[in-house]
């Protein structure tokens, strides 16, 4: 019998992160045993997408996963957000943790990135959708039963009118063009509320949009 390699996920609150976490858990050789998610310790949200902490939790629990959460300033410097997240890797290490699994699709950059913060660590990276044509991986996710809203979104690249918007097919089709239809280059990122390993849907409902240095937001509250 092959002994599982214990995992942990690297947790956006958003699409691609669910959907990499339902390959590795599909993976016989990985157990997932929880998500780690870094928060904007100011606003109490995931950093980057926004969405409440509270909905962090529900995911956690729907995903019947524990919740490993890093606290970061905002601004953070990398020598904060390094020393914080080297001291969840030893955690994670002392517990028997060898993998951690990350939902990227393409950029070199941030893959690179992670594997240099996990060299000599002992922890493994794995990139479950790596290199996957992002429009058929984005119908691969809708037919899976992902249902993802669009928390934030750039507005060099897209209007404000997009988010709160449920990513969807209709609104892969409304995208202007050079938009990836997964938000790879930052043009938007999601909140998940349902999808395959969901023991239920997260209920919540659509608040306050508003614009922050250069992004708009979509207060997503929990119901």
């Amino acid at each position: 019998m092959t002994t599982r390699r214990k995992a942990l996920m690297s947790w956006s609150s958003g699409k691609d992160s669910a959907y990499a976490l339902h390959l590795a858990r599909l993976d016989r050789g990985l157990e997932v045993v929880g998500l780690l998610t870094t928060i904007n310790e100011a606003t109490d949200r995931v950093a980057m997408h926004g969405v409440r902490h509270e909905l962090l939790r529900r995911q956690a629990a729907s995903l019947a996963l524990p919740l490993e959460v890093v606290e970061l300033p905002h601004p953070c410097t990398n020598a904060i957000y390094e020393a914080r997240l080297g001291a969840v890797i030893e955690r994670a290490l002392a517990e028997g943790v060898e993998v951690m699994i990350f939902g990227d699709l393409f950029l070199d950059d941030i893959r690179a990135y992670r594997e240099r913060q996990l060299a000599g660590t002992g922890i493994e990276p794995v990139f479950p959708l790596w290199g996957r044509d992002t429009r058929a991986l984005a119908g691969e996710m809708l037919s899976a039963g992902v249902v993802a809203t669009l928390s934030c979104v750039d507005l060099s690249k897209l209007s404000i009118d997009f988010v709160g918007r449920r990513w969807d097919a209709f609104l892969l089709r409304e995208l202007p063009e050079g938009i990836d239809p997964c938000g790879e280059h930052g043009e938007f990122h999601s909140f998940v509320s349902d999808g395959p390993g969901f023991s239920e849907a997260i209920n919540w409902r659509r608040g306050e949009i508003v614009e922050r240095e250069g992004f708009g937001f979509a207060d997503l509250v929990p119901s």
